[in-house]
């Protein structure tokens, strides 16, 4: 089969299957306790604009030392300009250079509980078809299945546990968007170079959210299709030459223009893949 139709075919099979559990849920999923935090830890150190270092740790599944990464998404001006690639006749950047999803794809889990204005059966819905984007982009299957869950989720900052995590919370900074965290190895020979986790939080404090690009919201499909850029391998472009791209640094409110990859959003993900 196709592998572009594979990804569609699959993508369809995951919603169906996911559709009972979502019909049981109700946006009360939240009163059972305190709304979800999130901060990156005092460790955490900055490497680059909007980008920070959350040390080394050892994995598991892949039994090899690997390094963290927090990847900030800003409001407007509050990301600054910096050190990511991008230029006019290639607006792309990536994580590291081969450092990409090798092996079976793993699945993700994403508890969608929300007060800002999301439906449950959207967000994951939604996240599966950006996730399709991007692999229909590379004609490969990058990320895998995900599944709804009720249960409370920990994004990972100290070391990866094996579990690909979406959920929203109450995020330290009120200029901060999403926070996207990768765990992989980027350095050394660049055959041994893989990601082995991701993780995201999306605000659940700050911003209203919105399906359908309405003013003064957050697009979802436009944050998640730029943050599952980043869980995919590619790195933020801050080059206002790149502003059309996905993968451009900044976000404002009722943007859509995103949720669609860009030339060089293409050309980067089949760099990679």
């Amino acid at each position: 089969m196709n592998k572009k139709l594979l990804v569609i075919s699959v993508a369809v099979a995951v919603l169906i299957a996911a559709g009972g559990w979502l019909a049981n849920q109700s946006q009360t999923a939240l009163a059972k306790g305190q709304k979800a935090k999130f901060q990156l830890p005092a460790s955490a150190v900055q490497v680059a604009d909007n980008l920070y270092s959350l040390g080394t740790a050892f994995d598991k599944k892949s039994d090899q030392q690997v390094e963290g990464y927090a990847i900030i998404h800003r409001k407007d001006g509050a990301a600054k300009s910096g050190n990511a690639k991008g230029t006019a006749t290639a607006c792309y950047s990536l994580l590291a250079k081969d450092a990409k999803w090798k092996g079976t794809p793993e699945s993700w889990v994403v508890n969608p509980a929300n007060t800002r204005g999301l439906d449950l059966t959207f967000v994951f819905s939604n996240l599966t078809g950006d996730i399709a984007k991007w692999e229909t982009a590379a004609d490969y299957n990058i990320l895998g299945d995900g599944t709804p869950t009720d249960i409370t989720l920990i994004a990972d900052t100290s070391a990866p546990d094996n579990q690909n995590e979406v959920y929203f919370a109450d995020l330290s900074d009120p200029n901060t968007i999403a926070v996207t965290i990768v765990w992989g190895i980027f350095g050394g020979p660049s055959f041994n170079r893989r990601l082995v986790e991701w993780d995201q939080v999306y605000d659940d404090a700050t911003y209203d959210w919105s399906m359908s690009g309405e003013p003064g919201k957050m697009d979802f499909e436009n944050i998640a299709t730029h943050e599952l850029g980043h869980s995919v391998g590619m790195g933020d472009l801050y080059n206002s030459s790149c502003s059309n791209e996905t993968m451009y640094g900044y976000a404002t409110y009722g943007e859509t223009k995103k949720r669609d990859l860009n030339a060089g959003d293409i050309i980067g993900v089949n760099k990679l893949y």
